[in-house]
């Protein structure tokens, strides 16, 4: 590290230029190539990945987007003359529209079951000639506008659809600029000089930058799901604002030991900069153990969320030890820079509230500790309620037109319309067509089924569907109910193989978009187990190699799950119970994204790693010295919290700002992860981890003999290098911790 830091200081302006290079040139080739995202939740082998199979080799056509134009009128009705004459000509205008394959109006000889039974809500169901992803958005907004134009006194129109919804996302990057905004105001409250509060940011904008562009051009080669690019981001602002931060950190307390600037940010990348990269090391460990879960959808935004990581702890080791060397002694304030210039290099010593904090901690560890415990289980508590499956567009904003057409379809024609389930058989001969129509007729008169449309056969009449409306919405516990149901007692005994037994004339699946999230997230939960324990056991093992502990590793395995599960918590009572959800402007409540728990177990399995190493370290590295724990634990506590303390509030702020983002997956990791950084900052790690290892004593550190001859020896972060006397100090005394008492 320290020659790495060495080359980047004596050839500043090569590093800035090759940084700004890579930003640009890589920028460039993601505006050229422009994004491919997909959000393919289909897992191979499952009951809806095998129905959405058959449908895209019988019906290729059914490939594009769908969509509605929903109107309203509460005077008359839908057939009055003035009505059907504005909407027909209006549909006539979408039709026209590029990107539109086709409008179905209701004013056809087939569209009487698009009008409501009471007459006042009617649809027309748009099919654009593109996947969702792949539309333009220009002709989403421009069927948007059209469609929208027909409203007037007593005639509402909306519409709903996965390209529509598009173009509800909020433009501009409104949610970047207020986390870096208050993460700016943090710094220079930290530091007090405007220069190093702007390093850290410069630094997380540029590797942050540089892989959201990536992202995007790793969505040409794999698949990237489109919130894959605003997750990087995120947790790139957090961590790269959190990992300058450190080394900033050290390079002032550098400076203020008499250090130049070019041996102060030396040794600041070479030992802080050290445990940079072994905590950049454990979030991606934690990121890529979604791999092993093999699912497509997964493995883009791991790949994507860990490229992220090692670009911003690659700037944190080499662009910003050259960034300090530009502004020099600027990284302290006026004041510190006076002081220093009048009394010379003066020892740093821990002193207000860290140290009395450290100082309590120490007095009632029994006492803090059961009271960590209880708040950390009081919050846990919703989590043993976490429903995973599809939030819908009837979860967003009441504002948003998605979401209005998606109440005026439920009211006018059953909640089910908006997400129904689809039937579809593999038929075998003749016999086959006449089970597959039989079974129509059967699942009409089935519990919870609205409605049952004729089956549809391709061309060859091998393949048919039925689309089936459930009684209750999408993302309904009576909808996943329901999927069940049909699957494992309606076709069986139906006589249409939904098992896939070689025997039947048909052999038939349940697909739509409840059976593939429901599919999706019994996947997901059946590896869960696996991933988790990949996860903590690496970590442990790092751990363990780090600081030749058995105690240690296991504490923060247990530090995790219960930030995770904290966390979980107050996910669970915002969107699923709907604590607050429409206030913050996130929509009404609903289930999980079943993708959710394994990105969130991966990131904040990372994240709270950073804290235990930056904490756990300087402890370790007093122990070394003095043997004795309840000092090491002190002035660990004392040395680190408050540094520690800011990084969290400029982490939470990052994470909080992305609520403003409008989109509520992108809402759902924003408080997820500022929920579990607060509790393991301002709970776990400055309460009842100390709490814990004061009550546990030389326990902390004991490894049986024979496994400590057999781990290598590494260092996250080893003494400062550098060190020079202070006046009035013995030489010996220069390098000795400084002793954090409780009168402090």
């Amino acid at each position: 590290m320290a020659v790495i830091a060495r080359w980047c200081i004596r050839h500043r302006l090569v590093t800035v230029l090759l940084w700004l290079l890579a930003l640009g040139g890589v920028s460039a080739a993601a505006g050229i190539a422009g994004s491919a995202y997909s959000n393919d939740y289909e897992v191979p082998g499952t009951d809806s990945g095998r129905a959405t199979e058959l449908l895209k080799s019988g019906f290729p056509d059914l490939g594009g987007d769908t969509g509605t134009i929903v109107w309203h009128t509460d005077q008359g009705t839908v057939r009055a003359a003035d009505v059907q004459q504005t909407m027909s000509k209006t549909l006539d205008k979408v039709a026209e529209l590029p990107g539109v394959a086709s409008v179905t109006s209701p004013y056809g000889a087939a569209g009487e079951s698009q009008i409501s039974q009471d007459r006042h809500t009617a649809y027309a169901a748009l099919t654009f000639d593109k996947p969702a992803h792949e539309v333009d958005p220009a002709h989403a907004e421009a069927v948007v506008e059209t469609a929208k134009a027909a409203e007037a006194d007593g005639l509402q129109v909306e519409l709903g659809g996965t390209a529509i919804g598009v173009t509800e996302s909020p433009g501009g990057h409104v949610a970047e600029i207020v986390g870096v905004a208050v993460a700016a105001v943090v710094l220079f409250l930290a530091f007090g000089s405007l220069a190093a509060s702007l390093l850290p940011i410069a630094t997380a904008l540029v590797s942050v930058g540089t892989a959201y562009a990536g992202t995007v051009l790793l969505g040409h080669l794999m698949t990237v799901a489109d919130f894959a690019p605003m997750l990087g981001m995120l947790i790139g602002l957090g961590v790269g604002i959190d990992y300058a931060l450190f080394i900033v950190t050290r390079h002032r307390r550098g400076l203020k030991r008499g250090l130049s600037v070019d041996e102060a940010a030396e040794n600041a990348a070479a030992t802080t900069g050290r445990a940079v990269v072994f905590a950049g090391a454990t979030v991606c460990i934690a990121l890529l153990g979604m791999l092993i879960l093999r699912l497509s959808f997964l493995n883009g935004v791991a790949i994507a969320a860990s490229l992220t990581v090692v670009l911003t702890v690659a700037a944190s080791v080499t662009l910003l030890p050259a960034l300090l060397s530009f502004i020099g002694t600027r990284a302290l304030s006026r004041r510190e820079r006076k002081r220093l210039d009048e009394h010379g290099p003066q020892p740093e010593l821990p002193t207000g509230f860290a140290a009395r904090w450290s100082a309590f901690v120490e007095r009632r560890p029994k006492l803090l500790g059961v009271l960590a415990l209880l708040l950390m289980a009081a919050l846990a508590l919703p989590t043993l309620s976490l429903r995973l499956g599809t939030s819908d567009q009837g979860n967003n904003p009441t504002s948003a037109t998605t979401r209005q057409a998606y109440d005026l379809l439920a009211d006018g024609f059953g909640p089910g319309v908006n997400g129904p389930l689809t039937v579809v058989g593999e038929v075998h001969g003749p016999q086959g067509r006449l089970a597959l129509d039989r079974l129509g007729d059967t699942l009409r008169g089935t519990d919870g089924v609205a409605a049952v449309t004729p089956a549809t056969y391709d061309q060859n009449g091998e393949i048919g569907f039925l689309t089936v409306v459930p009684e209750s919405a999408p993302q309904s516990a009576a909808t996943s109910d329901l999927v069940k149901t049909l699957r494992d007692d309606v076709l069986p005994k139906a006589g249409s193989g939904a098992s896939g037994s070689s025997g039947s004339s048909v052999e038939a699946y349940v697909g739509g978009i409840t059976a593939s999230y429901d599919d999706f997230a019994e996947v997901i939960v059946g590896k869960l187990p696996l991933f988790v324990g990949v996860v903590i056991g690496l970590g442990c093992l790092l751990l363990l190699l780090a600081f030749r502990s058995i105690g240690i590793p296991l504490k923060a395995a247990a530090m995790n799950v219960a930030a995770v599960a904290s966390s979980f918590g107050v996910v669970v009572a915002i969107f699923q119970w709907g604590w607050g959800s429409e206030l913050l402007g996130l929509g009404r409540a609903g289930p999980i994204e079943p993708f959710l728990p394994v990105i969130m177990v991966s990131v904040l399995f990372g994240l709270s790693m950073d804290y235990q190493v930056f904490l756990v370290s300087r402890m370790y590295e007093e122990w070394l010295e003095t043997g004795d724990n309840r000092r090491a634990v002190r002035v660990g506590l004392a040395e680190t919290s408050r540094v520690i303390n800011s990084a969290a509030v400029i982490m939470i702020s990052v994470f909080l700002a992305f609520v403003l983002s409008g989109d509520r997956v992108i809402a759902m990791f924003g408080i997820a992860l500022a929920a579990a950084v607060a509790l393991d900052a301002f709970v776990l790690r400055t309460l009842l981890v100390p709490a814990l290892m004061h009550m546990l004593g030389g326990a902390n550190w004991w490894l049986p003999k024979w496994l400590d001859r057999w781990l290598p020896r590494i260092s996250i972060e080893p003494p400062e290098c550098g060190a020079v006397a202070i006046p009035g100090q013995r030489a010996d005394e220069a390098e000795q911790p400084v002793e954090v008492g409780a009168s402090r």
